[in-house]
């Protein structure tokens, strides 16, 4: 039979046991819950960075889009802005310049040559080669004469005939610091808005006086056939004034060869 003292310390051994056995689990425990915290930030990071895909990559892809549906505005692009109106409706012209360099103008069958500046005037130069390659300017009529000292031009361009009408687009100003208006000279003619040139220009047939601080694009010379003007603007206007429509009725047949 044990004695006493070999039963305490059986007793004591199975209380150190069971401690022992109670630390280990509660170490498992311990051990088990660092793993499954472990897991759940690993599981956390991966949905934060799919979350950040998600937001990130449309978004760029999106400017992808724009970029590729609206480009940037390319330095020394023209800008030409639609006004709803036009006769007839022809379009816009290219927003990159169309380099032309003569053009034939026809009046009544008498031609006159002008040598276009692309390189001063692109955009005025690229409009008006793109109205009358479409035909814009043939069996118009030139509706104003000027027969003063100081301004003497032939005005044409609008299909309206009344001075009013336009190509159903406007754009701005070009190569007028500085400009002269001597004989020969083809300049746009506009209202007040500097952005209000459209189609419709004049010819100066005498060397001429026009306000500096107005502004109206040199686009061209002519080279041959100035006398036809001259031979026109001879004849005086319909009323005697030195400002209004030609005595003679002048049609513009055709705008040709502007390559």
């Amino acid at each position: 039979m044990a004695s006493t003292s070999q039963r305490r310390r059986q007793l004591a051994r199975q209380r150190w046991e069971k401690q022992q056995a109670r630390r280990s689990a509660a170490a498992e425990r311990r051990s088990r819950r660092r793993k499954a915290v472990a897991v759940l930030l690993i599981v956390a990071l991966v949905i934060a960075s799919v979350a950040a895909a998600v937001v990130w990559w449309p978004w760029a892809g999106d400017d992808a889009t724009t970029a590729q549906e609206t480009p940037a505005p390319t330095p020394g692009a023209c800008a030409y802005t639609p006004t709803g109106t036009g006769e007839p409706a022809v379009g816009l012209p290219p927003a990159e310049p169309t380099p032309a360099s003569t053009a034939n103008l026809v009046f009544a069958g008498k031609p006159v040559t002008v040598e276009l500046l692309p390189d001063a005037a692109p955009c005025t130069v690229s409009s008006f080669a793109h109205l009358a390659t479409n035909g814009y300017f043939d069996a118009t009529t030139c509706h104003r004469l000027t027969t003063s000292d100081t301004l003497k031009v032939l005005q044409c361009g609008d299909p309206t005939g009344a001075g009013s009408g336009g190509p159903g687009y406007q754009f701005g100003v070009e190569n007028t610091e500085g400009a002269t208006y001597s004989a020969g000279t083809v300049a746009m003619a506009r209202g007040d808005d500097p952005g209000s040139n459209g189609s419709q220009f004049f010819i100066v047939y005498g060397d001429s006086q026009l306000p500096s601080d107005h502004g109206y694009t040199v686009f061209g010379r002519v080279t041959d056939g100035l006398d036809v003007i001259t031979d026109i603007a001879a004849a005086g206007t319909a009323d005697g004034s030195p400002d209004g429509a030609p005595k003679t009725p002048v049609t513009l047949d055709q705008i040709v060869s502007v390559p």
